[in-house]
Formats: C-alpha cells, structure tokens, sequence
C-alpha cells in the first residue's frame, strides 16, 4: 500500500552486491563508504484501520500455522532495501505483507537483501488504496516481476474486496486462476488466498480456513466445553443406572423379606 520514495526507483539495478563484514559498523571499500547495512525501516503510516488490520492478521495468521517452523520471515509494511550499491539512498520498497521462505525467523528493523544473503521475498500481498492502487498495479508489480523475482504476487482492496493474484511463469506475472469458492492458490505457501467474511485470509489446501491464535483458542474452549457437558451426561447417565439398580435391589430385598415371613425360602423359588 505504502509508496517509498527512491532516486531512480523505477531504473532495474544489476545484481546485488555480496553482503558486508561488519554488520553495524560501516566499511570503507575501494573509497566508498557504506551505510550500516542493519538499516531502519521507512515506511509512511498506514492509511486505515482496516489496512492496518488485514497486515497484522496475515502475519498472525502465517506464525501461527506454522509455529513449529523456524526457516520463514514474515512482516508488512516493512522497508526492502535493494541497492545493487548497498545504498539506504536508493532502490527500496515497502511491501504490505511479504515471507521470505528459507530465512531466519528473528525481528529487523527492515530487509536488507545485501545483508541476507540476495534473498527477495516469496510471496508478497499489497493492499489498495485510493492513493496506491495505480502504483502497486503497475510499478510495483513490475519491480516484483523483473527485479524481486517474487514467485506469488497479490494485491487485496480491503474496502472494496478487490482481489487479484499472479504467478511467475518463465519471468512475467500470469494471472492465478479462482477456484469456485474465488480462493487462489500460493505455490509458496501451499496455501489459498481468498476472502472471508470481509478479510483476506489464509485456507489449506484441504479448504479448511487457517484460524487466527484467538479462533483456536475459543475452538478448544467450545471442544472442553462438549467434552464436559459429554462427561457430565455420561456421569448422569451411570448414577441413574446407578440408583435404578439400587432401587431394584431394595424391591428385591423387600420382596425376600416378604417370603420369609410366610415361611418360604426364597432361595428355593
């Protein structure tokens, strides 16, 4: 959503450069003197609640399914910088929401790609605006396409549901056909994308909505709470069966006693 202001942004740089020794001092190399490449993020704030929202919930979303991994990086609105000149000056961008797969999972203050091995982002998701929608159309998925390489794009409307995805077929962007249900699949993420109730959301490849921490935590409430009313039933159940025997072996007592006093032997019955 967010538009990053760059010299020469638009320009496609050459290959990045190989990272620095020396992550928070900065190194004089052949005369040029580099920036410290653990580099603030600087990103303009985000224009709605609503934008705000559908990023902190992907992300969530994302850690929670899969919090028994440690090999992904996940965040939004967070700045790339990309300078093949290891410059904070030049060449950067501000993806919404982006996963970097096969990278250490620890907090930054931004991505540096010279910093993290060349490593672009996987998969990126960019929320309309009114003030972005042409840009994250049109330059940005160009810079995705031919520079990032970033295998998934998407981009979500979160005021009108706008929802489009594509795929890096032979390096250009083909559109990811919908499902019936309007899902697009993520090779990626082995994940569909797809709209519920009003948000973009996370489904399994099984169609089984990706709960938020909260949805699984209220799931498991609603689970202990069936499993006790389904214990307490049962406990009802055995203490009927209980005192119906009970009530049974008192008839039967009473019944002997009756017998006896007539002189019969109820054993012998």
């Amino acid at each position: 959503m967010s538009i990053s202001t760059s010299v020469s942004q638009s320009a496609e740089p050459p290959a990045p450069a190989h990272s620095l020794a020396g992550e928070q001092a900065a190194a004089v190399v052949e005369g040029v003197i580099w920036p410290p490449v653990d580099l603030y993020s600087d990103e303009p704030p985000l224009e709605s609640d609503l934008h705000r929202n559908q990023i902190d919930l992907l992300i969530r979303l994302l850690k929670h399914v899969w919090s028994d991994r440690q090999n992904f990086y996940a965040s939004g609105n967070l700045t790339i910088y990309y300078s093949p000149n290891q410059l904070k000056s030049e060449y950067f961008r501000g993806p919404d929401f982006f996963v970097v797969l096969n990278a250490e999972s620890h907090p930054r203050k931004s991505w540096t790609v010279w910093q993290e091995g060349g490593k672009y982002p996987n998969v990126i998701v960019e929320l309309l605006s009114d003030s972005t929608a042409q840009t994250d159309r049109g330059l940005k998925k160009e810079i995705y396409q031919d520079i990032f390489r970033t295998p998934d794009y998407f981009w979500f409307d979160p005021q009108s549901l706008e929802f489009e995805g594509f795929h890096l077929v032979d390096g250009t962007y083909q559109p990811i056909p919908p499902n019936d249900r309007g899902w697009r699949w993520s090779e990626q993420l082995e994940m569909y994308l797809g709209i519920h109730q009003a948000q973009l959301r996370f489904f399994t490849a099984a169609g089984e909505l990706v709960p938020t921490p909260e949805e699984t935590a209220k799931a498991e409430r609603q689970r202990a709470d069936i499993e006790h009313q389904r214990a307490e039933a049962e406990h009802q159940r055995a203490e009927a069966e209980r005192r119906r025997a009970e009530a049974e072996h008192q008839q039967n007592e009473q019944l002997r006693a009756q017998l006896r006093a007539l002189g019969v032997d109820p054993d012998q019955i």
